[in-house]
C-alpha cells in the first residue's frame, strides 16, 4: 500500500512540473503586435466620444500593473478572458485591461481580444494593445497597461487617447 502510494505522490509530482514548464513556454492566443507593421494613426476627433459611439477616439486615464494577486485576483497571470500571462515578460504581451464601463458585457463598446490604439502616455507605452482583462468594479473610464514587476515603468495618465481598430 505504502508503495502504491508513494507511486501516486511521485506521479502527481511529475504531473505538476511538466504543467508549470509548459505554462512557461505557452504562447498565448493572442496576436503577436511586432509582426504587425502599422504605418497609420487612428482618426482623431476635435471632442471625446461617447463610448457608445465606434470608431472614434475616447479619452481616458490610464496606468500600469503588474500579475501579482494584490493587484488583480488569486489567479495573477491568467487573465479575464482565460488568456495566460508569461510569468518572465508580461510587457510583451502587449495586454491591457479595461474599466468595466468600457466593456461591452457591461454597457460598453469594447470586448475581449479587441485591438486598441493608444496614444497621449509615452514613445515606449502608446501603441496597439489587446483587451484580455478588465479592472474591479470602482474603475470608471480608465486603462491598466499590463507590465512586469521588474520593468521600470510606473505612473497614471490623464487625457490619453484609445481607438478601437476594426
Amino acid at each position: 500500500m505504502f508503495r502504491v502510494k508513494l507511486l501516486a505522490a511521485m506521479f502527481y509530482v511529475i504531473i505538476a512540473m511538466a504543467e508549470e514548464f509548459s505554462s512557461l513556454k505557452a504562447e498565448s492566443p493572442a496576436t503577436k503586435v511586432e509582426e504587425q507593421p502599422l504605418d497609420w494613426e487612428p482618426l482623431e476627433t476635435s471632442q471625446p466620444a461617447t463610448s457608445t459611439e465606434s470608431n472614434h477616439t475616447l479619452t481616458v486615464s490610464a496606468s500600469i500593473y503588474h500579475p501579482e494577486p494584490n493587484q488583480t485576483d488569486a489567479t495573477p497571470y491568467i487573465t479575464a478572458d482565460g488568456s495566460r500571462i508569461n510569468k518572465k515578460d508580461p510587457k510583451k504581451h502587449r495586454w491591457i485591461a479595461v474599466s468595466r464601463d468600457l466593456h461591452s458585457k457591461w454597457g460598453g463598446n469594447v470586448e475581449f481580444g479587441d485591438s486598441l490604439w493608444v496614444t497621449g502616455i509615452s514613445d515606449e507605452l502608446d501603441g496597439l494593445y489587446v483587451v484580455r482583462d478588465v479592472m474591479n468594479r470602482r474603475m470608471r473610464n480608465k486603462i491598466d497597461i499590463l507590465v512586469g514587476k521588474d520593468d521600470p515603468i510606473m505612473g497614471r495618465w490623464d487625457n490619453v487617447q484609445i481607438a478601437k481598430v476594426e
